[in-house]
Parts: C-alpha cells; sequence; structure tokens
C-alpha cells in the first residue's frame, strides 16, 4: 500500500496539513511574543531576532517547506513518473526529518520540565512545534511515499546548518540584552549558555559537552534517516 500512486495521493494532504499547521503554531507564537513586547515596552526587533534564532523555530519552517515541496511535487509530476523525488528534495528531506526528530527528542529529553514564563508561550504551539510535527515527520520517514536512496555521505549535507547555528548563536549570545530581564546575554536554549550555574562542567566547557552530544544524536538521527529510506527504496543497507 506504501508504494502505490493512491497512499501518495494522501500522504501529500498529510504534508500539507502537517505545513500548515506547523507555520499557524509559529505565527501564534510569534504574535505572542511581539505583543508582549509591545505591551512592556521591550525591543520589538530583538524579540523578533531572538524568536527566529531558536532552533526550534528554523526547523520547523524548514519542515514546512520540505512537506510542501514535496506535496506540490507529487501532484505535478508524481502521478506521471515512476522515478522517485528529485536528489536535491530527497537530500532536503533528510535534512529536514533529521533536524524535527532531534528537536522532538532534545525538547522531550532536555527542557520538557523547564518552566516557561507564564502568558509568554502559546500551550498548543509549543506542542505542535516540539511533539506533533516531529512525529508527522517521523511518520513521513516510516509511511509516506517511497523515498530516493540516498548515498551515506549524505549525511556530511546534513550538519551544516547545526553547525552554522551553533556557531550564530555562541557568537551572538554575549552581544544581546535579554529583553525584560536587562541581563547583558542572551541564548535560546539554557544548555548553550555559559553563564548556566547548573552546567557540569560550569562554562563553555559545559556547553561543549551538550553540543558534542547533540551532534552525536544528530548524526545518529542522520544515518537512521538514510538507512530507511535505503531499505524502503529496495537498496541494500
Amino acid at each position: 500500500m506504501l508504494r502505490t500512486a493512491r497512499w501518495a495521493w494522501i500522504w501529500s494532504f498529510v504534508r500539507i496539513a502537517a505545513a500548515v499547521l506547523g507555520v499557524a503554531a509559529v505565527i501564534a507564537q510569534l504574535q505572542r511574543s511581539t505583543s508582549n513586547a509591545l505591551q512592556f515596552g521591550w525591543h520589538v526587533p530583538t524579540v523578533v531576532a531572538n524568536f527566529l534564532s531558536f532552533f526550534t523555530i528554523q526547523s520547523n519552517l524548514i519542515a514546512a517547506v520540505t512537506l510542501t515541496i514535496g506535496a506540490v511535487w507529487w501532484w505535478r509530476r508524481g502521478r506521471v513518473t515512476e522515478d522517485a523525488e528529485p536528489q536535491g528534495y530527497a537530500v532536503l528531506l533528510l535534512c529536514a526529518t533529521t533536524y524535527m526528530v532531534t528537536t522532538g527528542v532534545v525538547y522531550n529529553l532536555l527542557l520538557r520540565n523547564i518552566p516557561l514564563p507564564q502568558g509568554q508561550t502559546v500551550a498548543w504551539s509549543n506542542e505542535v512545534l516540539h511533539v506533533v510535527i516531529p512525529l508527522v515527520m517521523l511518520s513521513d520517514l516510516l509511511l509516506g511515499p517511497r523515498r530516493r536512496a540516498l548515498a551515506w555521505k549524505s549525511v556530511l549535507v546534513v550538519v551544516i546548518y547545526p553547525v552554522v547555528w551553533v556557531v550564530y548563536t555562541l557568537l551572538r549570545g554575549p552581544l544581546v540584552i535579554s529583553p525584560g530581564t536587562d541581563v547583558a546575554y542572551w541564548y535560546p536554549y539554557p544548555f548553550l549558555n555559559p553563564n548556566n550555574p547548573e552546567l557540569v562542567p560550569p562554562g563553555y566547557a559545559g556547553v561543549a559537552v551538550y553540543v558534542v552530544g547533540i551532534a552525536i544524536g544528530i548524526v545518529a538521527v542522520a544515518f537512521f534517516v538514510v538507512w530507511v529510506g535505503r531499505r524502503r527504496a529496495g537498496t541494500a543497507a
């Protein structure tokens, strides 16, 4: 059933629905953040820049674009060709799936029990971005239309964006005054904040431990995604 044109047609609507839901969740949270900034007199451009600097937000937007491209490609080409999706799209799908699955795992293991400021987070949006869309991307990997078999070296492409994001985050953090608290730094996640007293070991050494651990996780997830795609494509693992 998972290889049939009818299933691909049905799953294309699942992809579009998930993309719309993900974008709606991002917009809802952005509206809440900017509304709070205006209400409390915080620097709105900084608040917006901080919001867009979250790995969760960026990876959800990447996923929404990827899912939309996949659905549109199938509606335009999938029904008239027996080929798998284009190579470039297959790599993009690999990246989006890896980032979202990693987001779901990291959030539920490291961030789930961290209290959030009351009135600053949209509860349903938070669950969509950290739980629902990661599950959709995992389901897309396992149940969606047959994937193109990618070479193992494709994993190297996956790590480019996370590396750039970490460098950007650590360079930007000390340069930003946190809106609402006037603390002379801002980091999107506590495990990337070298000033966090709960880091073990303290400082940048503790940050490095988390960064290396998450990097290993990202690579492992990427290998898993490639492996599943190759299996589903009928290529020997």
